[in-house]
């Protein structure tokens, strides 16, 4: 429970599916579980449900939450998606009873795989997460790990570059609370850096309890106040030259960056020390990154400020690169390859498409059949996509039109 609002605003947030809870927002919140709904679920478990857990089911039965959550797993640095609590009795894809019955099946399928006999309790309990492939879990099994909060993220199939490709769990904290404050923003929402941002699924839903419920805007201010409480400042200590201490701060102040486009926030930043080498999103690093963004001038920034371009950085463009840039990338490590020059033609970008071309000359004497291959799997990918979306079988981020240009560009170019 909160100090920052009085009894009367937070019975008024409640009536509007609001709830707080260890200094974070839960929206969309369901009515609190039974005791005999909670003993249900502490009968399925090896030991006892953590009381901070069972405290958080007294105040809603499950609702949405709209935080950044950033973790380490096998490797990579990955975006782990926590924006469900499970509800319990719902009959949608974040059902607590849903998430428990597959956990109960995955352990029979291990105990029966091992040869050992399972006597039916889950050690790890399903309470939150994201559809199919993020999940969050309390550890109810006595021990050393008792209470602990654990993400679980589903791996991608290797055609998603830079993506963990494997099943990961990794733990978030020692408890709920901490678990809570965990979660933070990662930019401001009122001051989003794209189109698409955290926060915005709150923000819409105050809206709408504003505009077709009643909720006072004043109250709706307020709790917009102290959501933005979780945001990060990297700022302070960037300005006081020690944000280079501070991995997880320069990662967030790195994004940011690359988010907006910033070659001047890149060129403060590497003035500052901050690293530019590791993962930043999957395994993709701060170059990586900016790339399949289409922020270039980031891209060129990091580029000439030492950061490490990959061998296959030209492969996964989705924009329009300048030679300039092409260049640059080719002198920092990237690899010429018929998959760049495809790209690049692919992506309205001829000219780097040539530079790129001229390097793999210098380097194999195939250019001519191995481009050709390269943009007929192209061509034959994007025309695919395309049927599917002008008959309505599939949407893409490309629309028809998009696609429609990106198969006259490879059509109608020559080396």
């Amino acid at each position: 429970m909160s100090d920052h609002f009085a009894d009367d605003e937070l019975s008024l947030l409640r009536e509007h599916g609001i709830v707080l809870f260890a200094e974070r927002v839960i929206f969309d919140a369901q009515p609190p579980m039974t005791v005999e709904q909670i003993a249900a679920v502490q009968a399925l478990c090896a030991g006892p449900i953590p009381p901070e857990l069972v405290a958080l089911w007294q105040r809603t039965a499950g609702g949405r939450i709209d935080y950044d959550l950033h973790l380490r797993m096998n490797g990579y640095e990955e975006a782990v998606s926590w924006t469900d609590l499970f509800w319990d009795g719902s009959g949608t894809g974040n059902s607590l009873q849903t998430w428990i019955a597959h956990e109960q099946q995955g352990a029979q399928e291990a105990a029966a795989a091992s040869g050992q006999p399972w006597d039916g309790r889950l050690t790890a309990l399903p309470f939150g997460g994201f559809e199919d492939s993020d999940r969050i879990y309390a550890v109810v099994e006595k021990g050393a790990d008792y209470g602990h909060i654990l993400a679980w993220k589903q791996g991608l199939p290797e055609a998603w570059a830079h993506a963990m490709h494997e099943d990961g769990m990794t733990t978030i904290a020692h408890d709920l609370p901490a678990a809570f404050a965990a979660l933070h923003l990662e930019e401001d929402p009122l001051e989003p850096a794209g189109d698409y941002f955290t926060g915005q699924a709150l923000l819409a839903y105050l809206d709408e309890r504003h505009q077709s419920h009643g909720l006072a805007l004043e109250l709706m201010d307020k709790l917009v106040a102290f959501y933005r409480r979780a945001m990060v400042d990297w700022r302070t200590p960037l300005s006081a030259g020690t944000l280079e201490r501070d991995g997880r701060l320069s990662r967030i102040a790195l994004r940011h960056a690359i988010a907006a486009d910033d070659p001047a926030l890149i060129a403060k930043l590497a003035a500052t020390g901050v690293a530019f080498d590791g993962p930043l999103h999957g395994s993709a690093t701060a170059t990586d990154l900016a790339l399949a963004h289409g922020a270039h001038h980031a891209a060129e920034a990091l580029a000439r400020a030492g950061a490490p371009v990959s061998p296959d950085a030209l492969d996964a463009i989705d924009s329009a690169v300048s030679p300039e840039l092409a260049t640059l990338l080719l002198a920092r490590g990237a690899q010429p390859s018929a998959t760049a020059i495809a790209e690049c033609v692919a992506c309205g970008a001829p000219a780097a498409a040539r530079v790129i071309a001229d390097a793999y000359r210098q380097q194999h004497d195939d250019l001519p059949e191995a481009f050709e291959a390269a943009r007929n799997g192209m061509l034959a990918e994007l025309e695919r996509s395309l049927a599917e979306v002008r008959t309505g079988k599939i949407s893409h981020y490309l629309g028809a039109e998009g696609l429609a240009e990106r198969v006259d560009h490879l059509q109608s170019f020559e080396l």
